[in-house]
């Protein structure tokens, strides 16, 4: 008999012998059981009283149990979330471990669900799921594909209650909705895990997000402290020249009639354009204005369009060079507790840590 266990040594699963055969023992068997209950009486009441002559009661009983498995399948709320902050990335068996990590159980295993609660984490996942939705969406299992719309629900659901980062989810919707609707057109030229229906749902659930998002109404806050426009103008401009994205600084501008004169300097411009791009980039797409200037601002707009920009996070997630493992690092709990995020072995831990990119971590799941 097959060992069904995460891990070797462990004890394995809990199995209990009925009538019909051995079944296993899960938490969510019972809650199962209780949810789908109701269903079965009206279920039955409807073979027996429109279909009496056509089913018989085995067939009754195998289409009960089979509708059981494909709503516990198919439920896009049940949820396979993990609370682990780190996970061993091997690519190849060892003796202790057989197999390898792919893409999908790093994606359930981390957890995702709370680090979009956290400002600094917020933009790094909502880049990896886009990522992951204009080339790998494919290659999720059926289960990390249901995290994966979990988590960008509760994704849209915040950004719809606190009104911030719109136009990161909208960017990202549209990706996705473009890879929903080349897949469905195209079943049959690439394997799709579930039914086509499932897929179809799933587009109609992006594209209702998307119409959410378009009729968003940011509310004006009413708040008798101090505000962005009573600082100096120094300080605003201070602030602008923070900002990495050209379309941030732009929307700013939008606020007040002080904010727009500093987004429109040039200055402002210059330096994000070096930041990001080089001077070889420059020469290939000069805009000049009239009087002989530079348009640094137009210049930006134009040159990401043809060359990817710096991408800059509050925080993300780790690579351990000695341990081979992926993990969130907490600086907090670093700085207290000189806790590494994971249990390292090695004499000095901080030298073996390097920050991965969006890119990156989907990079190390390429064999």
């Amino acid at each position: 008999m097959p060992f069904l266990g995460q891990d070797w040594r462990s004890p394995g699963w809990s199995w209990i012998k009925t009538e019909d055969g051995w079944k296993r023992c899960d938490a969510w068997s019972q809650e199962l059981e209780g949810e789908n209950s109701q269903c079965d009486i009206g279920h039955g009441i409807m073979l027996n009283s429109e279909d009496e002559e056509i089913f018989s009661n085995e067939e009754h009983e195998y289409a009960s149990k089979k509708r059981k498995k494909d709503h516990f399948r198919n439920d896009t709320n049940t949820q396979c979330f993990y609370r682990e902050n780190w996970i061993y990335v091997h690519k190849e068996s060892t003796r202790e471990r057989h197999g390898y990590c792919t893409l999908g159980e790093a994606f359930n295993r981390l957890d995702f669900s709370s680090a979009i609660q956290d400002i600094r984490r917020f933009n790094y996942v909502v880049r990896l799921l886009q990522l992951i939705a204009k080339s790998q969406l494919t290659s999720l299992s059926g289960v990390a594909q249901k995290n994966y719309f979990n988590i960008l629900d509760k994704i849209v659901q915040k950004v719809l209650g606190d009104h911030q980062n719109p136009r990161l989810i909208k960017d990202l919707l549209q990706d996705l909705s473009s890879t929903l609707c080349i897949l469905i057109r195209g079943v049959g030229k690439s394997v799709l895990v579930g039914n086509i229906n499932i897929w179809i749902c799933r587009l109609e659930t992006v594209l209702r997000w998307q119409q959410q998002l378009q009729n968003l109404q940011m509310t004006e806050q009413v708040d008798s402290g101090l505000t962005l426009s009573d600082l100096p103008v120094h300080m605003l401009s201070n602030i602008l020249h923070r900002f990495s994205d050209g379309w941030d600084i732009v929307t700013l501008g939008q606020v007040t009639p002080t904010l727009f004169a500093l987004s429109e300097d040039r200055q402002l411009w210059k330096k994000l354009c070096q930041y990001h791009f080089g001077e070889k980039q420059f020469c290939r797409h000069l805009i000049l204005s009239e009087k002989g200037h530079v348009e640094w601002k137009l210049m930006y707009f134009a040159l990401q369009k043809h060359y990817p920009t710096k991408e800059q996070y509050g925080d993300t997630l780790h690579f351990c060079r000695h341990c081979s493992i992926l993990f969130w690092k907490d600086c907090r709990l670093a700085l207290l507790l000189e806790d590494s995020g994971h249990p390292c072995t090695a004499a000095d831990p901080d030298s073996c840590f390097t920050p991965v990119s969006p890119q990156h971590f989907i990079d190390l799941f390429k064999y």
